[in-house]
């Protein structure tokens, strides 16, 4: 892999005065404070070009110059994320393969599959929330709606005559509008596309009410009027669209469907290797060359109080709790 360094000189000898020496502790193969010795592996579970692929290489080269050792990005897909997710589960919990996972592999999968990989909640040893990724609620452009409140009587009225897209059976975006649905109390037929193109093309064609994108996706649709932006369903409202309001600013109480990202270790890392993976991608998260090329890609950084492993593991289980409930009632399941 290139090693593309976005991290100027004095960021790095700030940043590894913030990482620090690690306590010694003994592990079979070395002590955690001579980590790391050796090249890291993250790994991305899903092809290359897609939002969490250019997520991990947005880090990557900045983790390299912190942690004094090449961090490289292997895409493993397959299962829907959980076949790399699966190899991180399974290696030696030594701090060199880590996985960035998401709410897809971490959360969804562990309710949407009839038998998952991995335990999401067990497996893994928690490191960082490190981004999120917005999500839209669009309609075409001659639905009758304005507001997310024109949006729910108008739908309750006519959802035997609705459908919604997606780019997938089980994405990330097709599950955003069954969590959308259940919170609004509908059952409204859903339309598998390949991909956001396709689904993108028959919205604007009149073909489809409704989808739930990632902003980025559909950014110059929204902008070139060619479609209608309802809400955001992020809890606050993303800079790339800021006059767009929320769906709980619009008087969905709680409600959050957003792609999350994370960096999980194997069950068992000691916890100096983790202690110090963490401090070295919160100090990555706070370089403003890496916050700008993540605001490119419409990913925003996590708030600080919520980086820290314990809020990680947390919020995993209140995630597989959200998700679970719309996916059952839905009746999605991948075999």
């Amino acid at each position: 892999m290139r090693s593309l360094s976005v991290l100027p000189a004095f960021a790095v000898a700030v940043a590894l005065q913030c990482i620090g020496p690690a306590p010694a502790q003994e592990s079979p193969s070395q002590s955690p404070n001579q980590w790391p010795t050796r090249p890291l592996t993250l790994v991305v579970p899903f092809a290359a070009g897609g939002g969490a692929d250019l997520l991990g290489r947005i880090l990557a080269p900045s983790l390299s110059e912190l942690l004094g050792q090449q961090v490289t990005i292997e895409n493993v897909g397959g299962g829907g994320g959980m076949t790399g997710a699966l190899r991180v589960a399974r290696a030696a919990p030594d701090g060199y393969q880590l996985v960035l996972g998401s709410a897809g592999t971490h959360a969804q999968n562990q309710s949407l599959y009839k038998n998952p990989l991995y335990n999401a909640s067990t497996d893994f040893t928690p490191v960082a929330l490190i981004a999120e990724q917005p999500i839209l609620l669009i309609t075409r452009k001659d639905l009758p709606v304005d507001t997310l409140a024109d949006f729910i009587a108008y739908t309750r009225a006519n959802r035997d005559k609705m459908q919604f897209a997606s780019a997938g059976t089980g994405s990330g975006v097709h599950l955003a509008c069954v969590l959308l649905n259940a919170a609004i109390g509908v059952n409204v037929i859903h339309v598998p596309y390949r991909g956001t193109g396709p689904a993108m093309q028959d919205l604007i064609g009149g073909r489809i009410d409704y989808q739930c994108p990632v902003v980025t996706a559909v950014l110059p649709q929204i902008q070139g009027h060619l479609v209608k932006a309802i809400a955001t369903l992020t809890k606050n409202r993303t800079p790339i669209l800021p006059n767009l309001a929320t769906a709980q600013e619009q008087g969905l109480a709680d409600f959050e469907a957003y792609i999350w990202f994370a960096i999980f270790l194997p069950k068992g890392t000691p916890v100096d290797i983790v202690g110090k993976l963490h401090h070295a991608i919160v100090a990555t998260m706070n370089i403003p060359a890496v916050q700008q090329r993540l605001a490119e890609i419409g990913a925003a950084p996590i708030a600080p109080e919520r980086r820290t492993p314990a809020y990680l593991a947390a919020f995993v289980e209140r995630e597989i709790a959200k998700w679970a409930a719309p996916i059952r009632a839905s009746g999605i399941s991948v075999d």
